[in-house]
């Protein structure tokens, strides 16, 4: 028997895998709670926020869950890159880079984490295919990402028995993710990339898991994405 979703809140739910999340949500009859620095066109529970801001993302779990009466789910899909050879990208643009994708996944579910523990809810963290290979000119996006795949896998060990814990690697999508690089960091045209819907139902699996039965790790992606270790 599945588990009901209850509350779960959504990193990055404006766009992308976080808005295609916040529907599957919906329709698995549960409540989408966002975070994000847009506000998401769905009406949703929502508060602004950087999740380059340590202190501000905490902040936004907590007002969500007061408002909400508690979180059983977490996805933290915000994500953002900058490309470029290491010595051309700003300290700036890479260092927001791991903060957002990495310290920003780390403060929203340590936040989360009392309430999850109330509701023995489910974390899903969303890492990348570039968590697992890299990728040149990909420095800061490959460290933050191989970053949250030893973050999920170490608060997997920590929090077992009491917190669920998934960690999820999804391939390139059809999303707007690519739409501010320069075009040789674009996908080409005949590119294999996922539909963000299809991700995001594997998302709703994971958290629909009952206590005692956890999807540890799941890498979706497209299924001619091209070869890693």
């Amino acid at each position: 028997m599945m588990r009901p979703l209850g509350n779960v809140l959504i990193t990055g739910g404006a766009s992308g895998l976080g808005a295609a999340t916040v529907e599957a949500v919906r329709e698995a009859g549960g409540t989408p709670l966002v975070i994000d620095r847009a506000e998401p066109a769905a009406d949703v529970a929502f508060v602004r926020a950087d999740l380059a801001d340590s202190a501000a993302a905490a902040s936004a779990v907590d007002e969500l869950a007061q408002r909400a009466g508690g979180i059983d789910g977490v996805f933290t899909a915000a994500g953002t890159d900058a490309c470029g050879a290491l010595d051309e990208v700003s300290t700036e643009d890479w260092e927001r880079v791991v903060r957002v994708n990495l310290l920003g996944t780390a403060a929203v579910v340590r936040a989360a984490l009392p309430h999850l523990r109330l509701s023995h809810g489910t974390v899903v963290t969303c890492a990348s295919t570039l968590g697992l290979r890299v990728a040149g000119d990909a420095s800061a996006y490959c460290a933050s990402k191989f970053g949250v795949v030893g973050f999920t896998r170490a608060l997997a060990m920590e929090l077992a028995g009491r917190v669920g814990v998934t960690l999820l690697v999804p391939g390139g999508m059809h999303t707007a993710f690519f739409d501010d690089r320069a075009e040789q960091y674009k996908p080409p045209p005949d590119a294999k990339l996922n539909q963000p819907e299809h991700v995001a139902a594997s998302v709703v699996f994971a958290l629909s898991q009952p206590p005692g039965c956890e999807v540890r790790e799941l890498v979706v992606c497209a299924s001619e994405e091209g070869s890693w270790p």
